[in-house]
């Protein structure tokens, strides 16, 4: 669309579904109980229960893999399953876990401690002490939000904390100093919120001490995303990183030792860091011209932590990129630096090492050099590391395997392999490239049967945003319920993802958000120009960033689909910055407030495009009402405006969930089925399977 056609700017009271934005509001919850209703009764029919229960049997299989993380002598694991449907925390060893059945200690049992205390509790995460310390802060959501409330544990005794630390909900982190001791970012009490919601003060907690009486220790401003705070142990004594985060992609960093000494790093602030002990390894976002030379965005550079202090920029560059090359993070693993890195979307992992000789670099053996892998320290705490390392390995028809690689250099053993879930016979997985309107080309996996026939149903999925790389996993829902019964699915890699570095991502950026969607609907043509499928068999998924992407193929390449599932979306872009964590991705989209900025921003906010009169495909819109990242009004007010223009529009919003499709394994599953339901129904794919 040209910006001589762009809709005008409206004024927020202009909007006649404003008041869907009140998540809790009497009227807004009427509109939607009376959604839910009809799609419910529309789609919730006896193959949606029989596909439900079968997705959660899957999701409930006691054969699948319990994922862990070492801290001390023991392998912590969260478990969901039937029976436990908020999860069980428990522990084991090294050694019972390489068992076919490990013996497993119940350390809390979730399920019951909401039961007793009549919350919708969820454990999103625990933050631990090093070593064998048995005190632990659990972070406890309600039904999923990103919101917490934090409470101290003992893992020993398996209670809470009697003067422990204790603070309600909020957008909260900590972590441990020692004992007694801990750093505080949080968003509760007047003032303490950024304008994203986040933390905008770290505060010096101590034990026994009302957390209103906490010496604040820095302050951000309130435009600014948020402040966070790490305690690092590799060094001589502990030291704390502070990050003032302006925005998703610059930080400005701060050290401070155990004296209380703060010191900001000297250093661009898109420029990304991780230390151990005395190295510093930088990740670079633009180019850097430093002591005579400059170094290419996504180059990683390693110097000593006290030469760099005392001014030294003498740096040693252990990665460079090439034009689908491109690194995917970062990380420490006792003293050596672990590279994880696309090639040509192969992966690829390099061990570097430091020594008085100066650095080597090998590249990780025994890893399948096709498919998706991915490897992480096995430790929680890196100080507490051996070395040891765990990679998980699959493909689409290939169920994932954990392995175990001591001391980062050993040949990798397989401690779980996960269940088959599906019948794969018959199908095959192919790489292909689209063209796209500008002529770069756009990669992307098709898995399914092998030939072309014409009228596959075509189940095709993206993201494209905030540098996200997206890797072509063994999908156990679409395995089953769309690959099993003789569908296809299609992946594809767009430009904002993370797949070729920087320059892919800032591609897909600002104003290039359109080529990102671009990109989606050129493989959507290419499927057709292939002859795998036609227009009317393409059924399209994205949730969150990607529901931007899946309501601009509606508003803007209609003709290439024939049905559309948007979850937790985002969507309106005039007011996403006024909603919820809304502010703090205006790095990725822009600002609506500037004109400037809202003249790309319109050009893909599809509330504001969407017309009457127009060949729009069928679409569900589904969100949670639990979700305080992405606003559930985004969904809610899209819905009501397609239905008002008279298009098919369906909406679902199940009260828990958080930024995510259920609080357990059977209301995720449900989620998800209702979406493959209607899109089977909409492209005309009789699925009457009774497996």
């Amino acid at each position: 669309m040209s910006l001589d056609n762009r809709p005008t700017l409206e004024a927020p009271d202009d909007d006649p579904y404003l008041w869907l934005e009140d998540v809790e509001g009497e009227r807004a919850l009427a509109f939607v109980e009376q959604q839910n209703r009809v799609t419910l009764e529309k789609f919730s029919d006896a193959a949606f229960e029989r596909d439900r229960d079968a997705l959660a049997a899957i999701y409930d299989r006691p054969d699948n893999i319990p994922y862990v993380g070492r801290r001390g002598r023991y392998l912590y694991n969260l478990w969901k399953d039937a029976r436990n449907q908020r999860g069980l925390w428990r522990r084991t060893t090294l050694e019972e876990f390489r068992k076919a059945s490990p013996a497993w200690e119940t350390v809390l049992d979730i399920d019951q401690l909401a039961l007793t205390e009549g919350k919708d509790w969820l454990l999103n995460w625990v933050i631990s002490q090093t070593g064998d310390q048995p005190r632990v802060i659990l972070c406890l959501s309600r039904g999923g939000s990103d919101a917490v409330t934090l409470r101290e544990f003992d893992v020993d005794t398996k209670s809470f904390v009697a003067d422990g630390f204790v603070l309600d909900e909020a957008k909260s982190s900590l972590d441990w100093i020692d004992n007694d001791t801990v750093l505080l970012s949080s968003a509760l009490g007047e003032g303490n919120a950024t304008s994203s919601g986040y933390a905008r003060t770290v505060r010096l907690w101590r034990r026994g001490q009302p957390v209103e009486q906490a010496t604040q220790i820095f302050e951000i401003a309130a435009e600014n995303m948020r402040v966070y705070a790490g305690v690092d142990h590799t060094g001589d004594a502990p030291r704390s990183w502070i990050v003032d985060q302006a925005d998703f992609f610059n930080f400005v960093i701060w050290l401070r030792d155990a004296a209380g000494t703060m010191t900001r790093l000297d250093m661009p602030t898109d420029v990304w860091m991780q230390a151990h002990g005395d190295w510093f390894a930088l990740k670079l976002r633009k180019p850097w011209s430093v002591a005579g030379r400059t170094h290419a965005a996504d180059t990683v550079l390693v110097i000593s932590l006290s030469a760099f202090l005392a001014g030294g920029r003498d740096f040693t560059v252990l990665f460079e990129p090439g034009p689908r090359r491109a690194l995917q993070g970062l990380f420490w693993s006792a003293g050596k630096l672990v590279l994880p890195i696309l090639d040509e979307l192969r992966p690829v992992f390099e061990i570097c090492t430091p020594s008085s000789q100066g650095w080597t670099c090998e590249t990780l053996r025994g890893l399948p050099k096709i498919g998706v892998v991915d490897v992480w320290r096995f430790d929680t705490h890196e100080s507490d590391g051996n070395g040891d390392l765990l990679a998980n390995v699959q493909d689409p028809l290939t169920p994932p395997s954990l392995l175990l690689i001591e001391r980062g250099v050993e040949s990798p053993a397989v401690l779980k392999q996960a269940p088959q879930t599906f019948n794969a016979d018959g199908l095959v997985v192919t790489q292909h490239e689209a063209v796209s309107v500008d002529g770069e080309r756009i990669p992307y996996v098709q898995t399914g049967p092998a030939g072309e026939t014409g009228d596959a149903p075509v189940h095709m999925s993206a993201y494209g945003g905030f540098g996200h790389s997206v890797k072509p996993y063994y999908n156990s829902a679409l395995g089953k319920l769309w690959l099993e019964r003789g569908g296809t699915t299609v992946q594809a890699n767009l430009r904002g993802g993370g797949e070729f570095g920087t320059r892919w991502h800032d591609a897909g950026r600002y104003a290039g958000k359109r080529l990102s969607h671009d990109d989606f609907a050129a493989v959507a043509a290419d499927l057709v120009r292939r002859g795998v499928t036609r227009a009317k068999r393409i059924a399209a998924e994205g949730g969150s960033n990607g529901g931007i992407l899946i309501t601009n193929m509606l508003t803007r390449y209609p003709e290439r689909f024939g049905a559309l599932f948007c979850t937790i979306p985002l969507v309106d872009m005039r007011r996403y910055t006024k909603l919820l964590a809304g502010a703090s991705w205006i790095a990725e989209y822009g600002d609506p407030d500037k004109p400037e900025e809202w003249e790309w921003l319109q050009t893909y906010s599809a509330y504001h495009n969407a017309k009457p009169g127009q060949p729009y495909p069928p679409i569900l819109i589904a969100t949670t009402r639990r979700d305080d990242r992405v606003h559930p009004g985004h969904a809610r007010k899209m819905a009501a405006k397609l239905q008002a223009m008279g298009y098919e529009a369906w909406f679902y919003e199940p009260a828990a969930g958080g930024h995510g499709y259920g609080k357990d394994n059977k209301e995720r599953a449900g989620f998800q089925v209702l979406g493959y339901r209607f899109l089977k129904n909409k492209i005309g794919w009789a699925d009457d399977a009774t497996s």
